[in-house]
């Protein structure tokens, strides 16, 4: 890989040796998977692990096998909304590692499944937490999997590239939310799935709005969405806009994401089903 302070990551206009080589990492022996989609944000806290396990969860109720690749390494939270905290990834003696499965089936790879307690931190620089990401790629034995979503730490930097650049990546999804900031955030990732040349499926906005429980009325508690400014200025459909919901809040502390129908992330998973 270049590691040239001046590269752009477009391998079409670099001069460099390494202009043109196929970066992605192979797949163990006996893995397969067909499509899969990066789930993104420039910014933390808008919600793409929720997105991300409604999306899997969606998918597997359609009769997909779909798996979740949790590549936020220093905060996962894939493992606590699917219900499964405290289990373990088993391998072998071949260092084959296999992901832990949902209650309903869908395949998970999360780094809490590789800690002696869930609670210890991992206190890796971003070269090695790339690695470890790229690793769960190729050391995981994925089973047949129709459709993997990759769960992205926030912003632009180590993990991000390396998924983009070692991954088959088909498309990713970009989770924002209403306050005007998260505009800047938004267009990075935007930007940066552009220079990379990774497909984008769509937005998706998170916490949009909240319904009033007495007379039904949209409340914008984070003043007026600009989520079709944003898609109109980059020609970007608007997947979902997804409020605020106690009983989003309450499933996946529970670990009952998939018991969520999640009616507003229809058009996303149908338009994931296209690819």
């Amino acid at each position: 890989m270049n590691t040239n302070e001046t590269c752009t990551h477009d391998c079409d206009s670099c001069a460099s040796a390494c202009a043109k080589k196929d970066l992605r990492a192979r797949l163990r022996e006996g893995s397969r998977v067909g499509k899969v989609i990066g789930i993104v944000s420039g910014k933390g806290g808008v919600g793409k692990s929720l997105v991300t396990s409604l999306l899997a969860a969606k998918l597997t109720k359609r009769g997909f096998r779909c798996a979740v690749l949790d590549a936020d390494i220093t905060g996962p939270s894939i493992p606590t909304a699917f219900g499964v905290e405290g289990e373990k990834a088993l391998g072998d003696k071949s260092g084959a590692i296999y992901p832990v499965k949902s209650r309903g089936g869908v395949q998970l790879m999360s780094m809490n499944f590789l800690l002696e307690h869930e609670t210890d931190p991992v206190l890796w620089r971003g070269p090695v937490i790339a690695g470890a990401v790229r690793q769960f790629w190729t050391d995981v034995v994925w089973d047949n999997v129709d459709f993997m979503f990759v769960d992205m730490p926030p912003g632009t930097g180590d993990v991000p590239l390396t998924v983009f650049q070692s991954l088959p990546v088909d498309g990713i999804v970009v989770v924002s939310s209403p306050q005007q900031l998260v505009r800047v955030i938004v267009e990075k990732a935007v930007r940066m799935a552009e220079t990379m040349k990774i497909p984008i499926i769509g937005l998706i906005e998170n916490m949009s709005y909240l319904k009033c429980p007495d007379c039904g009325k949209d409340i914008y508690l984070f003043g007026e969405s600009n989520i079709n400014g944003i898609a109109q200025d980059y020609g970007l459909p608007v997947l979902a806009r997804i409020p605020m919901s106690e009983g989003f809040s309450r499933a996946v502390d529970e670990g009952d994401i998939e018991t969520l129908d999640a009616e507003y992330l229809d058009a996303a998973a149908a338009l994931i089903e296209k690819l």
